[in-house]
């Protein structure tokens, strides 16, 4: 066997024991697993187990994964800006690159304070986006860390808070709807000046006085996910996805419906999929949910 066989072999087997026992983890240091991708002097690695990132009248910040990813559960426990945040952006999200691009986005738009933060998820796949649906969280997201997260399979991708599902996004390929299954993406987070639409539309303006701002993070993880950090790794973690699913019946994760419809009735605020002014007809997921 030639050397490029025998470490796709070897990349097939470990991806294929991910889905099969769920062991391959990526955990914890963000010093190793995370790069600065914008203002570093606004990015404060706190000891390698925690991350800050800022937002002054200067700049905003971020940072980057440097391994891709190719399905998994993806985990980042988050504290969010604390006080009057109204105005700024805290984005968490998933996104491969190029016109044509998948991404999984969580942004956090800030408040006045006392005002309930608002969530803001969104879908892109194939470059098509303008999925958005909107919740108010059910906690005070500043006052201590809570895991967002992304369980994304051939299937389905479910995102959670807390373990609670508030979305899924499912496979309907079948129905012209194109999937997020081939293309690797790397996990990003930013925070940034939106004041021009993030708060009661763009009414409510970042008070400077109130500067800096700042997010923390803490226990990153993506467990059962495939490195696919290029073509070749992503066109072996798309196989072992196949594989897995072969093998397992084509099961997707699980999903605690009455928690999702919990979600949907008493914390949804707006939803792409009942905009009748945006969309005169749903789109075609709308009315496929799983």
């Amino acid at each position: 066997m030639k050397m490029g066989s025998a470490c796709l072999f070897t990349a097939l087997h470990l991806c294929l024991s991910a889905f099969s026992t769920g062991t391959l983890a990526v955990t914890a240091n963000f010093n190793e697993n995370f790069e600065v991708s914008w203002a570093p002097t606004n990015v404060k690695f706190l000891g390698g187990e925690s991350l800050q990132l800022v937002l002054d009248q200067s700049t905003g910040s971020g940072f980057a994964s440097k391994e891709s990813y190719l399905f998994g559960n993806i985990d980042m426990q988050i504290k969010l800006v604390p006080g009057d945040s109204a105005g700024t952006v805290t984005a968490y999200y998933l996104s491969s690159e190029g016109a044509k691009h998948d991404e999984l986005d969580f942004e956090f738009l800030g408040n006045a304070s006392g005002q309930p933060y608002v969530l803001q998820t969104n879908v892109f796949s194939a470059g098509v986006g303008g999925r958005e649906q909107r919740i108010t969280l059910w906690f005070d997201p500043t006052q201590d860390f809570h895991t967002y997260s992304v369980n994304w399979s051939t299937k389905r991708v479910v995102f959670l808070v807390d373990g609670v599902p508030i979305r899924v996004f499912s496979n309907n390929e079948a129905a012209g709807v194109p999937y997020l299954r081939q293309q690797a993406m790397r996990v990003y987070s930013s925070i940034w000046n939106g004041d021009s639409w993030a708060t009661q539309g763009g009414l409510v303006k970042i008070n400077w006085a109130h500067a800096p701002f700042v997010a923390t993070y803490h226990n990153f993880r993506a467990a059962n996910a495939c490195r696919a950090s290029t073509a070749a790794s992503a066109s072996v973690c798309a196989r072992a996805a196949a594989n897995h699913i072969s093998a397992t019946g084509g099961a997707g994760p699980s999903i605690d419906r009455s928690k999702l419809q919990w979600v949907k009735k008493n914390f949804m605020v707006y939803d792409y999929c009942t905009d009748s002014a945006r969309y005169s007809t749903a789109p075609i997921e709308c009315t496929r949910e799983f």
